[in-house]
C-alpha cells in the first residue's frame, strides 16, 4: 500500500533509498530532505516543496511534480522519464549527463527553466 503523506512536514528529513512509489506527497515539505536514490516512482509530489532536497540517483519516473518546487533541488543522475513537471518551478537546479528528462515537450511546460537545459533539450 502506497503511504500518504498528504501536506507532511518531512523539512530536512532522511529518506535516502526510501521506497516511496506512488506515495501521496501533495503540497509536502521536503525542503532540504535527503532523497539520494529514493524510488518515486509514481509518487504524488503535486506542490510540493522539495527546495534544496538531494535527489540524486532518485527514481522520479511517471511522477506527478506538477506545480512542485524543487528550486536548487539536486537532480544529478535522477530518472524522471515520464514525469510530469507543469508549472514545475525548476529555478537554480542541479543536474548532470546521468539526469533523464521526460520529453522536451514536458519540460517546456515547467517554470523558471535554467538557459542551459533549454538549450541541452532543444527548448525554445
Amino acid at each position: 500500500r502506497e503511504a500518504d503523506l498528504l501536506e507532511a512536514d518531512l523539512i530536512g528529513a532522511n529518506l535516502r533509498e526510501a521506497d516511496l512509489s506512488g506515495a501521496n506527497l501533495i503540497s509536502a515539505n521536503l525542503s532540504v530532505a535527503d532523497l539520494i536514490s529514493a524510488n518515486l516512482k509514481g509518487a504524488y509530489l503535486v506542490g510540493a516543496n522539495l527546495s534544496g532536497a538531494n535527489l540524486s540517483g532518485a527514481n522520479l519516473s511517471d511522477a506527478d511534480l506538477s506545480f512542485a518546487k524543487p528550486e536548487g533541488a539536486d537532480l544529478s543522475g535522477a530518472n524522471l522519464e515520464g514525469a510530469n513537471l507543469s508549472g514545475a518551478s525548476l529555478f537554480n537546479i542541479q543536474w548532470d549527463e546521468e539526469t533523464v528528462w521526460p520529453s522536451p515537450e514536458e519540460v517546456a511546460k515547467a517554470q523558471n527553466i535554467p538557459e542551459e537545459l533549454k538549450q541541452q533539450l532543444g527548448i525554445e
